[in-house]
């Protein structure tokens, strides 16, 4: 059993899994990146390897409980043990809901909701008889408000918010905290791609999205950078975080503040 921190990251081989990930290793962790690109996920642990971090993959669909109860006994023969669970994988869709395929909502329920409570399950054992362990559902604003065209990701992430208390209150007296994550807009592929669909709900031209639809909505008119979001993980596994779990914590550059 290896005496570092292990952390496992889902959705991890790009935006905002990748930059927690790049935290985590700079401040000494193992870190497993998963995801289900096998391509780019190898090419993540390539260029961590190579600037001789300890980094390694394991390929996970989330949605499918025998590919993350595999991906986690992976990372468990590895390494003796998991530390930190990062659930990060998600997906956008943006459709008013007379429009919204009922497919593609059950499939964002699955990833984003089903998946962090398939993990959760998973490490919560592991967690226990190790007495410590750190657990992080990254949510969204959209995990404590509305937003008109994301029916899907609302339903999810204010799902996993739910979540995360029922896991937090469930192994509280374990050395383990759980926390939601909750950004607002952040500089990531996650926003760039939903840009043009934004656009058509909103009745603008899609290089007016940030001026039209978005700043309105942020007073600090700003995205968020990855690098914040990482930072703040990086705190809440901390031991400064100990007393910190259940919450769904807001980074979002006043959004909610009116």
């Amino acid at each position: 059993m290896t005496s570092k921190q292990v952390a496992f990251i889902t959705g991890a081989a790009s935006g905002l899994g990748k930059k927690i990930g790049e935290s985590l290793l700079k401040e000494g962790k193992i870190v497993v990146f998963s995801d289900i690109n096998q391509a780019a996920l190898d090419e993540v642990v390539k260029e961590y390897q190579a600037n001789g971090f300890h980094a390694s993959g394991a390929i996970c669909d989330v949605t499918n409980e025998e590919s993350m109860n595999e991906a986690i006994d992976t990372v468990m023969a590895l390494y003796g043990r998991l530390d930190i669970l990062i659930n990060n994988a998600g997906i956008q869709h943006v459709a008013m809901i007379e429009d919204f395929p009922t497919d593609r909502y059950r499939f964002m329920i699955d990833m984003m909701l089903v998946g962090p409570f398939i993990a959760t399950k998973k490490v919560m054992p592991i967690m226990k008889n190790q007495k410590f362990g750190r657990i992080i559902n990254m949510a969204s604003i959209q995990a404590v408000v509305g937003f008109a065209g994301k029916a899907g990701y609302n339903s999810a992430k204010h799902g996993l918010v739910g979540l995360t208390k029922v896991a937090a209150l469930e192994s509280a007296d374990s050395g383990i905290t759980v926390n939601a994550v909750c950004p607002g807009y952040v500089d990531t592929p996650l926003l760039t791609n939903q840009m043009q669909d934004l656009a058509k709900t909103r009745g603008v031209d899609e290089a007016d999205v940030l001026e039209e639809v978005l700043w309105p909505l942020i007073p600090q008119k700003r995205l968020l950078d990855v690098q914040e979001i990482a930072d703040y993980v990086s705190f809440l596994i901390s031991d400064k975080a100990k007393a910190i779990t259940g919450q769904a914590i807001i980074m979002d550059g006043g959004y909610t503040i009116q």
